[in-house]
């Protein structure tokens, strides 16, 4: 079973893919598949001690659980993400552009995909990696 640690601290990467919890359920399958086939196959004049297949089960019911945490943690930090990127709105932002120079603006909007939160600056989408500084938009003079 794979955890990919990388995906749950990159921009480009906080969106778990969907195929991840196949996966968790192919390898709770292809356990017990073992673990029949093990008692199947057990020479019947040396059995198997039992306390080793409940230590077995118990080990992978803890990484079961252990999963499941690291899958609820990924998803409160994209959902802290989300939140973030949507309290950007009206902020004028500092980010660097894709030919490397620097540019200010007012963040608009923001968008969601696959990658994660896209800021919409002057009709131009940003991530949140590319945002070097924030700071709270000047209020207009009051009329009058």
């Amino acid at each position: 079973m794979s955890i990919p640690a990388t995906e749950a601290i990159t921009p480009s990467g906080l969106y778990q893919s969907p195929t991840a919890a196949a996966g968790t359920d192919a390898d709770k399958e292809m356990f017990l598949n073992l673990l029949v086939a093990q008692l199947r196959y057990q020479d019947p004049s040396n059995p198997a001690d039992s306390s080793e297949f409940l230590a077995q089960n118990a080990q992978f019911t803890a990484l079961e659980k252990m999963q499941d945490v690291a899958d609820q943690t990924a998803a409160l930090l994209n959902a802290q993400v989300a939140f973030g990127a949507a309290g950007m709105v009206s902020k004028n932002v500092t980010y660097l552009k894709s030919d490397g120079t620097s540019a200010t603006g007012v963040v608009s909007s923001v968008s969601y995909d696959a990658s994660g939160p896209m800021l919409v600056i002057d009709g131009e989408s940003v991530s949140l990696g590319q945002i070097s500084s924030v700071s709270a938009t000047p209020s207009p003079a009051p009329a009058g």
